[in-house]
């Protein structure tokens, strides 16, 4: 039996993962829960699965809860950071699904790593803010980093078991977003609307304009330097709009290897759950034969330069994808506000890098080191966007 904590259950991820666990319920339990603000979703979930430690955002939120009657006292750890931090430790956890959006999780995260836990991430702020701190602090303490992102998931079945040295060359997929067809002229008039409607995945807003900009897969390329101890001329991204290549790896001898499967978060998700295991899924196998062409293509970017901005920011090193991280974030809530054009996102984030050079110095050593410097970079972000 291994015993789950989830951070950032009422999302999608977090969601998805309690199917994974109700459908093995005989291999998995939820030990623990932590969710941000939406009471009446977490309180089903308490009442499903019953926990022994649960976390809320702050502490109206948990007030509310409590007053829902869902909510067993002895249960509570409390709210905000340390209340995380208590969720993700507990001494009956095996395994962390750090499943939270932002930056909330950051120290969660680097304690259950310190803990000896294993860390299943499907967040990818982890890697881009603090991915030295995290990595050096798994190896320090033996602990496996299992990647949830599709992308990212997928390598890792691709590589398991092979020498790094095998490995030339990783290959993320991207699915273009919902303007991978729409001409530059265009884009300056895109709606929070239309970039909202991604063609291939169901995601929470800001993950799903991160795709419609390619940031996402930006992100993706810092998360996979660090996840793989790869240089960033050693991993590439194709745009393959089907989405059922989910990632490959090309070999010293040139040989590719590709991971296909049904677009569905479930099956990354078991995959960290059952490593190094192979369970059964409650999933439709994938069906070749209907799934048509499979088309890859080089991402465009001039009209989408975010990924560009990515790859700078990791060539830069330091604290510089950091500075990126927080940059976006920013850009990408004044867009969803229609206080920022769609294609003003790359001019602030590139701004900020700009920036940076007097504040990025250095890699830092410390979460309040990374937490001093994204502060700086949404303050100037902040600054630019309204400007």
């Amino acid at each position: 039996m291994k015993r789950i904590a989830i951070l950032g259950s009422t999302g999608s991820i977090g969601r998805s993962a309690l199917a994974v666990v109700s459908a093995h319920a005989e291999r998995l339990e939820v030990v623990g829960l932590a969710a941000g603000r939406n009471v009446e979703r977490f309180a089903e979930q308490v009442a499903g699965v019953r926990p022994a430690v649960v976390a809320m955002a702050d502490a109206g939120v948990l007030d509310r809860l409590r007053a829902s009657g869902a909510l067993p006292e002895a249960a509570v750890a409390g709210w905000g950071e340390d209340a995380l931090v208590a969720v993700a430790t507990h001494p009956q956890v095996d395994v962390v699904l750090c499943a939270s959006a932002g930056t909330a999780a950051l120290g969660a995260t680097l304690a259950a790593i310190e803990a000896g836990k294993t860390v299943a991430l499907a967040n990818k702020e982890v890697l881009v803010m603090a991915g030295r701190l995290m990595v050096e602090a798994a190896r320090r303490q033996g602990v496996t980093i299992l990647p949830v992102d599709s992308e990212h998931n997928a390598i890792h079945q691709c590589v398991d078991g092979r020498a790094a040295v095998d490995v030339a060359r990783y290959v993320l997929t991207a699915s273009g977003g919902p303007f991978r067809d729409r001409p530059a002229g265009d884009l300056a008039a895109v709606t929070p609307e239309e970039a909202l409607r991604h063609p291939t995945w169901s995601m929470g807003p800001k993950i799903t304009i991160d795709s419609a900009t390619l940031m996402n897969k930006g992100l993706e390329v810092i998360e996979a330097r660090w996840l793989f101890d790869a240089s960033p001329d050693r991993i590439d991204v194709v745009v393959h709009p089907q989405s059922v290549v989910h990632s490959l790896v090309e070999l010293r001898d040139g040989s590719v290897i590709a991971q296909l499967g049904v677009t569905d978060m479930r099956l990354p998700i078991q995959y960290a759950f059952s490593y190094p295991e192979r369970w059964p899924a409650a999933l439709p196998a994938l069906d070749l034969t209907a799934c048509g062409p499979l088309d890859f293509q080089a991402p465009d970017t001039d009209r989408f330069p975010c990924l560009g901005l990515a790859y700078q920011a990791l060539r830069a090193g330091a604290s510089f994808p950091a500075v990126l991280n927080a940059a976006n974030e920013v850009a990408v809530a004044r867009f969803l506000e229609r206080r920022l054009p769609f294609t003003a996102i790359p001019r602030v984030i590139e701004t900020a890098l700009d920036a940076a050079v007097g504040h990025a110095a250095a890699d830092p050593s410390t979460l309040a080191e990374v937490r001093e410097l994204d502060a700086w970079a949404r303050r100037f972000s902040s600054s630019v966007a309204d400007g």
